[in-house]
């Protein structure tokens, strides 16, 4: 996952011709920050060479789906919403409550396996790296460091998240892309050196082995390494002749964002045999053999610690940002009043307390479940599983829009008119669909405990987490509007025009709900 925020709620955009403000180099600079982490490299390079094969295979079927979409998304309906508005437009408000929903909840399943990342890195700050493994791998170790940085960071972002920008901005740059870069380069000069590697080149080990169905669920995981370019669309009106310039922008930064995550992968898996890989672990560990390699082992804890701020200073932010996303839509209508107190300094006050209780039960799974790696790779998946939900829903509201609202001027269009939004759309519908069902096969690499265990609690966390939301938007109330979530909060299109948003124009009209309501029962 990317360590800045999704922006659920992208800003109102006046109507006036404006002057580009961002280059082609800007933006793909921008995207490649959104979504490149290094947390995830591990996973990948216990398939070795074949990981390059995933990686391209996510990259065709859902990084440049979502960029290309998004795109056409953010640019014809910028007002608030992001993609509560997205998905209403098409399906109306109940889908859309979903979808917002599950990008608060999936980042906030996704602190605990962040943070564990984090408390692993801090934990190779010491001098032995015997001592520093067996550290990580403590269960209370984690859970306490998780649970103290996390709710410092709740704190910190109950004070304004100004600061909190600041923190994600120095911590991309020294925390992943830096670090990414002297790995890349020393599993480079590794190889070039002559010392032995534990990856066989061969093209026959591109293809990966379809005959062993357990194999490909960690490669499901390569979907959410791409999650996050859907948060820089709503620049593409800042680039100039975005028609021209923001696919060569999704270009640059889709390659650059392949090469790193390829490069990295690999420089992991030829220092560390495949079956030694641990998923918390062997990212230190592999900088760890590296820089002894050349000498320079004195580098190792300075990694450490820049790959923990990195996460730190991305933590800090997503801990703000969905959750104002669901405030403002919980203040036009779908959420209690409870839920949208926010304090002097604009934060969701209610919103980031349940959200750190609900980081709490989570991470008590770290004492739970088997092992670290374990509790890990669950919660991992299951974030894996909400965010594509989401990102089903924002590929099917795209292709529906494109047919049911042709007129609703577009800035940016997806290329290639409707057949092109059926092939970028299409593909990265069936490409998360295939990521969806796939991460529900345990996998083979790693101890879960019991499988049928670890597939029921994925389909009940699943299956509960999508009924939540569906539960609230049935029982929401008209006095959970609020005067000012009301007006900041424009109608959606078909609400203009007085029209369910399933039909087309031209049919008959059903009532419409003031600016901000919730929708009327006829548009349930």
């Amino acid at each position: 996952m990317a360590t800045t925020p999704t922006p659920a709620m992208p800003k109102v955009r006046n109507p006036i011709v404006r002057a580009a403000t961002l280059g082609v180099g800007a933006l793909a600079i921008m995207n490649v920050t959104a979504v490149v982490s290094l947390r995830g490299l591990p996973a990948e390079a216990t398939y070795g060479l074949t990981s390059v094969f995933y990686y391209l295979f996510a990259a065709v079927f859902f990084l440049i789906p979502v960029s290309i979409v998004a795109a056409e998304l953010a640019t014809a309906w910028p007002q608030k919403g992001g993609v509560f508005r997205w998905v209403g437009e098409a399906f109306g408000p109940r889908w859309g409550f979903v979808a917002i929903f599950l990008v608060w909840l999936e980042s906030t399943i996704w602190f605990p396996t962040a943070l564990t990342f984090a408390a692993v890195s801090l934990a190779f700050i010491g001098p032995n790296q015997t001592w520093d493994q067996a550290l990580s791998a403590n269960n209370m170790y984690t859970i306490v460091l998780v649970l103290i940085v996390y709710w410092a960071a709740t704190f910190a972002t109950l004070r304004g998240i100004k600061s909190a920008s600041t923190l994600s901005k120095w911590g991309g740059m020294i925390g992943t892309i830096i670090p990414a870069g002297i790995l890349i380069i020393l599993g480079i000069l590794y190889m070039a050196s002559g010392k032995p590697v534990q990856i066989q080149f061969t093209w026959h080990d591109v293809i990966p082995d379809f005959s062993n169905f357990n194999n490909l669920v960690l490669a499901a995981g390569i979907f959410l390494f791409y999650a996050g370019m859907e948060m820089n669309a709503i620049h593409v009106k800042d680039i100039d002749n975005p028609t021209r310039n923001y696919p060569i922008a999704i270009a640059i930064s889709s390659i650059v964002t392949v090469v790193i995550f390829v490069l990295g992968t690999l420089a992991v898996g030829v220092v560390i045999p495949s079956k030694q890989i641990n998923l918390t672990q062997s990212l230190l560990v592999g900088y760890d053999d590296l820089f002894r390699a050349f000498g320079m082992s004195w580098a190792s804890p300075l990694i450490a610690v820049a790959l923990a701020f990195g996460v730190l200073g991305g933590v800090t932010v997503w801990v703000a940002g969905p959750s104002a996303g669901l405030a403002t839509v919980g203040r036009a209508g779908y959420l209690p009043p409870f839920f949208q107190k926010m304090n002097k300094n604009g934060m969701a006050t209610n919103i980031l307390i349940l959200q750190g209780l609900i980081v709490t039960f989570l991470a008590i799974m770290f004492v739970i479940m088997p092992s670290v790696q374990a509790a890990y790779q669950i919660l991992s998946q299951l974030t894996v599983t909400l965010y594509l939900i989401m990102y089903m829903l924002m590929f099917a509201a795209a292709i529906h829009l494109r047919f049911s609202q042709p007129n609703t001027p577009r800035p940016y269009k997806v290329p290639f008119g409707s057949a092109g939004m059926w092939i970028f759309g299409g593909c990265g519908l069936v490409g998360s669909l295939i990521a969806f069902v796939l991460s529900f096969v345990p996998p083979a690499q790693i101890s879960v405990g019991s499988p049928s265990a670890y597939v029921a609690i994925l389909i009940g966390g699943n299956v509960l987490f999508v009924i939540v939301p569906l539960v609230i938007y049935a029982i929401r109330k008209p006095h959970w509007q609020t005067a000012d979530g009301t007006a900041d909060f424009e109608p959606f299109t078909w609400q203009k025009e007085g029209r369910h948003p399933a039909t087309e124009s031209g049919t008959t009209p059903v009532a419409v709900a003031p600016a901000g309501a919730p929708a009327p029962a006829a548009g349930k």
